[in-house]
């Protein structure tokens, strides 16, 4: 088997989601992982699938851009990938979650803290909540502490994220009975 990455984005309308499993079926691929989401009207789908060493890979790229044509989306792509080792990775440890008056540079400040920490992103989503007048940023994501990091170290560099951008920062470890 051959694991390869699709990608799609475009207006987000009815039977995205469908199109797309047919034409992946249609060519005997198997999704293994994916997220599939809305954002500010946009359909975004990441997966990643396996396809047997036989298959017509041409012949799905072309499934993929006749659903890309017929539903009107922006891009629709389909790239091999190395997959040795993904199951080698370390699950998430932590759940980091950030709140505040909407403002740019939260993620980056969150990001960077993160990065200098050597913190790997599991997963990451962020909306904006509450009414027009006093809109509140969400940041929520799922992280992989490196083994020699104390997450008190990570959660005082995080304490210093949240005073320079104004915002609550809760660092908690994530049970892994809940995944």
């Amino acid at each position: 088997m051959s694991g390869y990455a699709v990608a799609v984005v475009g207006r987000d309308r009815p039977g995205i989601a469908a199109a797309l499993a047919r034409a992946l079926f249609g060519a005997d691929a198997n999704i293994e992982d994916s997220r599939m989401t809305i954002l500010g009207g946009q359909f975004a789908v990441m997966m990643l699938v396996t396809l047997p060493e036989d298959a017509d890979v041409d012949a799905l790229r072309a499934a993929l851009d006749r659903v890309r044509e017929e539903l009107g989306l922006e891009s629709a792509t389909l790239r091999s990938i190395d997959d040795s080792g993904a199951d080698a990775r370390p699950a998430p440890t932590h759940v980091l979650t950030v709140y505040g008056a909407d403002h740019p540079g939260i993620v980056a400040a969150v990001c960077d803290a993160l990065a200098a920490r050597e913190v790997n992103i599991d997963d990451l989503a962020t909306r904006v909540v509450g009414s027009e007048d006093a809109p509140v940023y969400t940041l929520i994501c799922e992280l992989t502490l490196p083994g020699s990091l104390e997450p008190s170290a990570l959660a005082a560099d995080l304490d210093g994220v949240a005073l320079s951008q104004g915002v609550e920062v809760s660092l908690r470890e994530l049970d892994q009975d809940i995944l």
